[in-house]
């Protein structure tokens, strides 16, 4: 084969390479659009939370359970003093009709004078008690604003299962982005003499900041 030849094997080759880099590259970048956004602007009210200020909103409720249901919670909690089970479906169903609370079979924290259950979403909290004795209860929600909505939705604090798995998706998309991105660099490295010396500023910037300023 002639050197010629080689050399448009190599040019076609390095094309088919840089062809499918760049659809990697756009269809990654693509999918990632509103999550780096997102995740961009919350960075920044996560790392300036404290400086933005924030009014929780309490929201508190009292109610008194059925005598036949306080009961069986009765009952339930002699038998689980001490546990972290779920409520029965009967207490679900009244706390749904009474405050609109779905508890969802989370785990509550039962002792042989009350029930106890921990509500806690993004952005706020909440909680349900329920006094064994006489069947009172107290719902207690607190709403600590849109702020600290998005820097929980940010780190994945109390935003269930599918939220979860979208950070993990998502973080697998930005991988393939950056990676793919590296290779185009790569590719058009030899043209452009800056490549390199920027790659590695992006790469010691970071690593002297946090060696020398974070204790």
């Amino acid at each position: 084969m002639s050197a010629q030849a080689a050399a448009s094997a190599r040019n076609a080759s390095r094309a088919v390479w840089l062809k499918h880099l760049h659809q990697w590259h756009w269809v990654s970048s693509a999918m990632c659009l509103m999550g780096m956004f997102l995740f961009s602007i919350t960075g920044i009210t996560l790392n300036h939370s404290s400086q933005i200020e924030a009014k929780p909103a309490v929201v508190r409720q009292q109610a008194t359970v059925p005598a036949a249901l306080t009961a069986q919670l009765r009952a339930y909690a002699a038998e689980h003093d001490g546990a972290k089970q779920p409520l029965p479906a009967a207490a679900e169903q009244w706390l749904l009709a009474t405050w609109k609370v779905q508890a969802g079979g989370r785990a509550a924290e039962w002792a042989a004078d009350e029930v106890y259950l921990p509500l806690p979403k993004a952005g706020g909290d909440a909680w349900v008690r329920i006094a064994l004795e006489d069947g009172a209860a107290e719902f207690e929600n607190t709403d600590r604003g849109w702020v600290s909505w998005l820097n929980d939705v940010h780190k994945g604090r109390n935003t269930g299962t599918a939220w979860n798995w979208f950070i993990d998706i998502f973080a697998g998309a930005c991988l393939v982005f950056c990676i793919t991105g590296l290779l185009i660099l790569k590719f058009h490295a030899a043209n452009r003499p800056f490549t390199w010396p920027m790659v590695g500023l992006g790469v010691l910037i970071p690593f002297v900041i946090a060696l020398l300023f974070i204790h």
